[in-house]
């Protein structure tokens, strides 16, 4: 279980990963060394698993965003799972329950080029159907 002090140090590198030991340390009011051990010991257990690139707000303004809905042949779905992986334009893919059984959040850099990866994740062997929806406006992120 986390500590409240793991909470708002997990808070605060959500913000900005790149903080340095010492910026943390005085903004949580402890030592560097507390906070170096607690960051050592989040990673070790696995609650922080990585640092990741997070794109500038120009540069994803830039891009159209959608949520695609893909209903997957059964006995294809490790396989398609797998092609849907390799495709970098894909941001995220989870597994959902209902009609469709996963959604992909898919980032292109025009429409075109968006229509063009809709195709090609219709055309993968193991997808049965899809369903697009253009996110238009983010109203707000964590």
């Amino acid at each position: 279980m986390l500590s409240k002090e793991d909470e708002r140090l997990l808070a605060l590198l959500r913000t900005n990963a790149r903080s340095s030991v010492s910026d943390l340390a005085r903004l949580l009011d402890l030592s560097r060394s507390t906070v170096q051990t607690r960051i050592a010991r989040l990673e070790q257990t696995g609650v922080i698993r990585g640092y990741v690139l997070d794109y500038g707000d120009s540069y994803t303004k830039s891009l159209v965003s959608a949520h695609v809905s893909i209903k997957v042949k059964q006995k294809l779905t490790v396989k398609t799972n797998n092609e849907l992986k390799q495709i970098p334009q894909i941001a995220e893919l989870y597994a959902i329950s209902g009609e469709y059984d996963l959604i992909a959040v898919v980032q292109a850099q025009s429409t075109e080029q968006l229509s063009h990866l809709l195709d090609q994740i219709g055309d993968l062997d193991g997808v049965e159907r899809t369903n697009s929806s253009v996110i238009l406006e983010t109203k707000f992120k964590r």
